[in-house]
């Protein structure tokens, strides 16, 4: 019985660990906050939490997807000045809008949330001093030339 649970123990950890991002810190990586295009903006996804590391869902952005959801993990895209939506979805869409303007550089956090089958995901806006503290310790999924 207890190597049974030994076992299921420590699939489990693999399971978690397997699941989180595997990427270069963004310590390390340190990339710029400011778009390359002076007319556009810079929105930096990033989740910190181990939380319900399986759950990756898709990040969309205006309807196209930029990347995923994955725990520890962060990208970003560049996009022109403008109104945004972020969608995540899991048993339901969690939304987070608001304005990007010339030059400005965003920052999306993602948390998990107990749903009734399976957890959710969602997004919020966090300024920029925040998010630059909280986005140290995590690791690049994903690349910052998404199509727009």
């Amino acid at each position: 019985m207890l190597k049974g649970f030994r076992l299921f123990a420590c699939c489990l950890v693999a399971l978690t660990l397997s699941a989180c991002a595997s990427g270069v810190k963004f310590t390390v990586m340190n990339p710029s906050t400011m778009p390359k295009d002076q007319d556009s903006g810079r929105i930096f996804f990033y989740r910190t939490t181990v939380l319900g590391a399986a759950l990756q869902p898709d990040i969309n952005l205006n309807g196209t997807k930029v990347g995923n959801a994955v725990a520890q993990g962060f990208f970003y895209v560049d996009r022109p000045a403008g109104n945004y939506e972020v969608v995540t979805s899991t048993e339901v869409d969690r939304k987070v809008t608001f304005v990007l303007e010339k030059g400005q550089t965003r920052f999306v956090r993602f948390s998990v949330s107990m749903g009734f089958f399976v957890g959710h995901v969602y997004g919020e806006l966090v300024d920029s001093a925040d998010g630059l503290e909280e986005i140290k310790e995590c690791k690049y999924t994903g690349a910052s030339d998404v199509p727009k």
